[in-house]
């Protein structure tokens, strides 16, 4: 018997989080202050984030607990199946074995759900009864809105106009967990209503709906901020996937060469690579590649400079070390939201820096031509945002077949795209815009870079 999936039994659910700050070879670039220069302190932040999460995003520690609280919804869903891909592997006719590890099971349908969990047992823990949140193409915005139904806290969603226009239906399914949802920009606050007029047709990017929401929990003492991608804590607790996969892989006998996921600020695949990539760092497997995808238009880490910036439109937040396509830039309208995002996490950064991992850059096209692939061979409609790594990973499977060699490909697969189909349709037809890289307007934005203070 092929065998083609691997179930861990809820009793081997990791308990613990895996940090990887405890195995760089070098810190962390310090989060700064804009004002003074200096790293930001646990009280600078505490008006956005529960202090249990500012703790998390500066610890050391390797094994952060997992409360059982968090456990007891983890269990309602999780462990997350792998799956290997083997009708896929006879299409592509290669001898690399593929594997992917799912995300797209849950109430919410992406890997969203593992850290707005967290975010919103640490808030009720603290009192706060209200967040405030971005999403991009909606994913975040439903699962911290399921988040809100399971622990009692009001949520309140600003989504990229774009996204909002092309999904309606993750507006729908955030309202039915009784999430409150409007486009951003929006007229609820000065951030929005200054983009409106200045531009009444922007389509919004992440980076403008990070700035509504700050504004939004900064003018309120019940309330707190919630961002779903980029800080160490959201890295952190998504890397419950790579732990479940390394125990997985082991069943099938199996370890990857290469591991292959698709990067808008770095959370679902940082969750998966993550847990992975102590062993390069270690010298057990030097040779394992790491290779990050993102789209043409929005290329942050194959384009971007590696700079302090603010991690929003108006500069709201503190600065972060990153690469950075200017925090002004708005990016082209493409379907893969969650991937319009000027930076990119600092965990994901850093090791770029240190040469453990790759970054490659996929037209939309090209994308949306290995979902449709993928949907034939292995059934899932996959949303545009995986729908990237899928790209490359073919690529990679015809080297082997190119080569004859039998590596093992792992996709860190982030959910499904039941709510795009809008855009699969415009790709059957012919109708899917394609993105160049927007030259002029990122070096723009990238010329108006914030100062560091020395």
């Amino acid at each position: 018997m092929e065998r083609t999936i691997y179930d861990l039994d809820q009793k081997d659910m990791p308990t613990h989080w895996y940090n990887i700050q405890a195995d760089l070879p070098e810190p962390l670039p310090p989060v700064l202050h804009p004002g003074t220069g200096k790293p930001v302190t646990p009280d600078d932040l505490a008006p956005l984030l529960p202090m249990e999460l500012i703790m998390q995003e500066v610890s050391t520690e390797r094994w952060i607990e997992i409360p059982e609280e968090v456990q007891a919804v983890y269990r309602t869903w999780r462990p997350t199946r792998l799956h290997r891909a083997r009708r896929l592997e006879k299409a592509l006719d290669t001898p690399a074995k593929i594997f992917f590890k799912y995300e797209g099971t849950n109430q919410a349908g992406s890997h969203k759900p593992n850290t707005a969990i967290a975010n919103c047992y640490y808030n009720m823990k603290e009192g706060i009864k209200r967040i405030t949140t971005e999403t991009g193409a909606g994913q975040w915005g439903s699962a911290l809105s399921l988040a809100g139904a399971f622990f009692g806290i009001e949520i309140k969603v600003y989504m990229v106009r774009i996204s909002y226009d092309q999904k309606p239906y993750r507006r729908i399914a955030m309202e039915v967990w009784g999430g409150k949802c409007v486009p951003s920009p929006s007229p609820d606050t000065k951030a929005g209503r200054d983009m409106l007029e200045k531009w009444p047709d922007c389509p919004g990017s992440l980076g403008l709906a990070i700035s509504e929401a700050v504004e939004d929990c900064v003018g309120r003492d019940d309330t707190h901020y919630a961002l779903g991608s980029v800080l160490n804590h959201v890295l952190l607790h998504q890397t419950i996937q790579g732990e479940e996969c390394r125990k997985q892989m082991e069943m099938a006998d199996a370890y990857p060469d290469i591991i292959v996921g698709n990067v808008g600020g770095g959370s679902n695949y940082g969750g998966q690579f993550l847990p992975w990539i102590r062993d390069k760092i270690s010298g057990a497997k030097p040779d394992m590649r790491v290779i990050c995808v993102e789209p043409e238009s929005c290329p942050t880490m194959t384009r971007g400079l590696y700079a302090y910036d603010f991690g929003d439109n108006v500069g709201l937040t503190p600065l972060i070390k990153m690469h950075t396509l200017g925090h002004g830039f708005i990016p082209p309208p493409i379907h893969a939201g969650g991937l319009r995002y000027h930076g990119m996490a600092p965990i994901i950064c850093h090791l770029y820096e240190l040469g453990l991992v790759e970054a490659v850059a996929v037209h939309q096209t090209a994308v949306f031509d290995a979902g449709v692939k993928f949907a034939r061979t292995e059934g899932i409609i996959s949303g545009p945002e995986p729908c990237h790594n899928l790209k490359v990973a073919f690529d990679e499977a015809l080297k082997c077949k190119e080569s004859g060699e039998a590596k093992t490909i792992l996709i860190a697969h982030s959910g499904h795209g039941h709510f795009d189909l809008g855009a699969y349709e415009r790709y059957l037809s012919g109708k899917l815009e394609d993105y160049a890289f927007p030259e002029e307007e990122v070096k723009k934005a990238q010329a108006e870079l914030p100062k560091v203070p020395s």
